[in-house]
């Protein structure tokens, strides 16, 4: 059998599953503060991340939560709402600059005492849209591209955060914290980034909805980065209403990042919301996506008898060429815009560090193995470092190719060939066991060509195989956010699929 007690009770939390709707709704009509309303989360927090199951998501509280919560509050008795998070407590995930007292990390302790100077435009954006940023959530340490050995969801800053299904399985990542945080219900909602799966798996694994918009539609200014071409910041949350509040509030373009001069006029993207929104849509079903569990792909062959059954018109199949290319193109894309990224980035924001330079986090991680390096290396870091500038004839070859297999040969070709409106897929496996000897496990995923191409991706819940969440995944063309909203809005809408966790030791049956 399972070991499925409940490690704490799930149904106690008065806020449990709540939207931001409804939390507007009570604030609004004074029946809630937003210092209760924090005072609620962070009791939370203490109970089920720093006791109780020790889920670890969250790497620090903002110490000046409570007094933001106390003038927001002042705020909204005076008629002052400053937009539509007014109140509402999100986490950032430690690789976003917040010019406060939190730290901005990446997780390395090698970044501790950089002193952003100002926060990144995504923490501005929802600033100015009354969001009380309660505190930073942890990450796959450098978002993932220090070893190709790596286990997701561990930093040296912030230790291992847990999956709520399985305290013994991996939240994926790099978002991992930010997953974790939302799907345990210790946060309302919060921001992830990505550059290739590092919002829609930890999304998809640990039963959360994700999305990762086209790149150039959100600012990537004071983040952490790793690639120009394919890095971008997106919603993590538990409902599709609440990720098309975020993504309207954080999208926009931005004099600082020359990626969103293209970026379309701001938009409202609560409208694009119908519950019968898959009337008329024409759907490319995707077979080539290598899920290693039948039981995931019989409940997404499930899942799409709901679309059939919601008006959608299935193509099926539909088959994305050149996926298998693109790897070794993408690989060698990512380590040189890391090395120019970072370097930027630590000149500017890495006032108070030890470290200005990719060389120097290296260093620092080689005097520092026992915090820094005891469960994986830094081989990709010294790869990056080795590598020529943006001028480099061998990366501009690469970054022609990868966007070539992902997106004209890939993506475009699929639309365009099956003149289907998206794609749907499963996003990928299943949790796996936690194995800090041999790094994660591939379950198999459906991250690459959107993430490549630079096109929005959405991942929602589906069910469960075991106890553990699986997804769905919609992929449309470059801006094409409203539709993917749309349609993932009515599919959710026709499954509720999400339950909240219960936070069993383990999923696992005995053997």
């Amino acid at each position: 059998m399972a070991n499925l007690r409940p490690a704490v009770a799930a149904t106690r939390f008065p806020y449990l599953e709540v939207t931001i709707a409804q939390l507007q709704a009570q604030l609004h009509s004074g029946k809630l503060t937003t210092r209760k309303l924090l005072g609620a989360y962070l009791a939370r927090i203490d109970d089920i991340d720093r006791r109780g199951p020790k889920l670890n998501s969250v790497i620090e509280l903002n110490p000046d939560a409570m007094a933001i919560a106390a003038e927001l509050d002042r705020e909204r008795n005076a008629g002052k709402v400053r937009g539509p998070l007014h109140g509402v407590p999100v986490v950032l995930k430690d690789n976003i600059a917040t010019a406060d007292k939190m730290a901005t990390t990446a997780g390395s302790l090698a970044l501790i005492g950089a002193k952003p100077p100002r926060d990144a435009f995504v923490a501005a954006r929802l600033r100015a849209a009354g969001a009380l940023i309660l505190g930073k959530a942890n990450l796959s340490e450098w978002a993932n591209i220090r070893s190709s050995r790596s286990t997701s969801g561990w930093s040296g800053r912030g230790g291992m955060t847990r999956n709520p299904y399985a305290l013994d399985r991996s939240a994926s990542g790099s978002s991992s914290g930010t997953a974790v945080s939302v799907a345990a219900n210790l946060v309302v909602a919060g921001i992830g980034t990505e550059t290739d799966g590092s919002i829609i798996s930890p999304a998809s694994i640990c039963g959360i909805v994700g999305f990762k918009p086209t790149v150039g539609l959100v600012s990537r200014d004071g983040i952490v980065p790793i690639s120009r071409s394919q890095d971008t910041a997106g919603p993590m949350t538990r409902s599709v209403e609440d990720a098309a509040i975020l993504l309207s509030v954080i999208a926009g373009s931005d004099p600082r990042d020359e990626a969103t001069a293209g970026v379309p006029a701001p938009a409202d993207y609560m409208k694009a919301l119908d519950a019968q929104g898959l009337r008329g849509a024409r759907l490319g079903v995707v077979r080539n996506v290598r899920i290693r569990h039948s039981d995931v792909a019989a409940l997404f062959d499930a899942q799409l008898a709901v679309l059939r059954a919601a008006g959608a018109e299935l193509v099926d199949p539909v088959e994305v060429q050149n996926v298998a290319k693109i790897g070794p193109y993408e690989i060698e894309v990512l380590l040189t815009e890391l090395k120019a990224g970072l370097n930027a980035y630590l000149a500017e924001f890495g006032n108070g560090a030890t470290v200005r330079t990719l060389a120097d986090v290296i260093a620092f991680n080689e005097a520092h193995p026992e915090r820094e390096l005891p469960l994986f290396g830094q081989e990709l870091f010294m790869q990056a470092e080795a590598k020529g500038d943006l001028t480099n004839t061998t990366y501009l070859e690469a970054l022609t190719n990868s966007r070539r297999f992902a997106g004209a040969e890939g993506l475009d070709a699929a639309f365009n060939e099956h003149r289907v409106d998206a794609l749907v897929a499963p996003t990928g496996g299943l949790a796996w066991l936690f194995d800090p000897v041999n790094g994660d496990s591939n379950t198999g995923n459906f991250s690459t060509p959107a993430a490549v191409a630079g096109y929005p991706h959405l991942t929602i819940p589906m069910g469960f195989v075991g106890g553990l969440p699986a997804a769905l995944s919609f992929v449309g063309p470059a801006w094409s956010e409203a539709t993917l909203l749309r349609y993932g809005f009515a599919f959710e809408q026709a499954t509720k699929a999400r339950r909240a966790p219960a936070f069993p030791r383990s999923v696992t049956p005995k053997v």
